[in-house]
């Protein structure tokens, strides 16, 4: 059985300013070829489908085409969860209608999914946390224990538990209540959720620059040795690069986003991740690299020229650029810049300071020329470092308003 796993989307996502839409819509074609070629019996998106939880119009609709489109008109299950990012009562509003196309959109922890048949599948049995589908040309079932994105009042609501309770113990004991239940070597056993996992006793995973937090503190972290054994399988969201947390026996992964969707992440290749999966057997993985998409770049230039050579000859990339200077940098040079380059997210001048320059306490002298007083306040407040002709004639501007 082949499992495409990909996760967080986060459709309608911006680059400060800078809409991704255009991306997005290439990257999810490619996902929908790689499902096509690969020939995947099912496709697991691990949540933070959209970037809000009030996506726009236009990110809604490429989320229903897009899985439409991996359903194959109900002929290959699809399986959304929720991620932090996600509106739960939004991922679960089309379920009627996602059904009868053979998308299974799971909103809340713990949810309750209704079986249903379609000319590719068939949903067996399920329980709160858990589906079971049989697929077309298959002799095995594959079970599928299910978490979206889990915080402790929301498993107060959905476990029903009304004390305070642990996320990782209340998780843990779920999952292997579940698999004992229900996974035996007779099928394919999967878990996926929407979670920061992380493996005792190894450094704590960054979470992605500019997200929602999932981790506060150690009471939302959830240790992967939660994990029943019984789970051959753990298709995980959240972070951002590709990443098995578990072990070569038991993949516990983050596939990855699909697009870089910040400068700490410029330079990272992106993922979907091709799972091999038999009854009773060792589950294999292949990364599919992603190709669409803008490249993210932090360049740094301590010369004017070098910078508009490379932003000329990489006009399709999105930048944070830094420029190192002995002066403040001229409006001629900003202009020139922003007329080279269509993709420049943020601009960072940078003085450099002599630090042995420094201006030493004096007295000041108020009968001196008001722009010669300007000019020994700017270098007080700027390392020694006098202002140029475009800030003068600034003040000189201000001083004859």
């Amino acid at each position: 059985m082949k499992i495409l796993h990909t996760a967080d989307w986060h459709l309608g996502k911006r680059l400060d300013s800078f809409s991704r839409m255009d991306e997005q819509h290439l990257v999810m074609e490619e996902i929908i070829q790689i499902a096509d070629q690969q020939e995947v019996d099912l496709v697991l998106i691990a949540g933070d489908l959209f970037d809000s939880f009030n996506p726009g119009v236009e990110a809604i609709e490429l989320f229903y085409k897009t899985i439409k489109r991996l359903a194959k008109n109900g002929m290959r299950p699809v399986v959304a969860i929720a991620g932090n990012h996600d509106s739960p009562n939004l991922i679960d509003a089309p379920d009627p209608l996602a059904r009868a196309s053979g998308i299974i959109l799971i909103g809340h922890p713990n949810a309750l999914v209704t079986p249903f048949t379609t000319e590719g599948f068939s949903v067996i049995h399920t329980d709160r946390g858990f589906i079971e589908l049989r697929i077309d040309g298959h002799d095995y079932p594959i079970r599928i224990l299910h978490t979206a994105y889990a915080n402790e009042i929301r498993l107060k609501q959905y476990l029903g538990e009304e004390k305070e309770v642990q996320l990782n113990r209340a998780l843990a004991e779920n999952w292997l209540k579940l698999a004992e239940t229900y996974c035996d070597n007779k099928g394919v056993n999967i878990l996926t959720a929407h979670l920061y996992m992380n493996k005792i006793g190894t450094p704590l995973i960054e979470e992605p620059d500019g997200e929602k937090p999932i981790k506060i503190g150690n009471a939302d972290l959830i240790y992967s040795e939660s994990i029943p054994d019984q789970i051959q399988y753990t298709a995980l969201g959240h972070i951002h690069g590709f990443k098995n947390i578990g072990s070569a026996q038991k993949p516990v992964v983050y596939a990855s986003s699909p697009l870089c969707y910040s400068f700490a992440e410029a330079g990272q290749t992106k993922y979907v991740n091709i799972v091999n999966a038999v009854p009773g057997k060792v589950a294999t993985y292949e990364q599919i690299a992603l190709r669409q998409g803008k490249p993210l770049f932090r360049k740094s230039f301590t010369d004017i020229d070098q910078c508009i050579t490379w932003l000329t000859e990489n006009p399709e990339t999105l930048v944070e650029l830094t420029l190192k200077s002995q002066t403040f940098l001229k409006a001629e040079d900003r202009k020139l810049i922003y007329q080279t380059h269509s993709g420049i997210v943020y601009l960072i001048p940078v003085v450099q300071h002599d630090q042995q320059n420094t201006l030493n306490t004096k007295e000041i002298n108020l009968t001196q020329n008001i722009t010669t007083l300007f000019t020994d306040y700017f270098k007080s407040k700027n390392a020694n470092q006098a202002p140029n002709e475009d800030i003068l004639n600034l003040f000189r501007e201000i001083l004859n308003s």
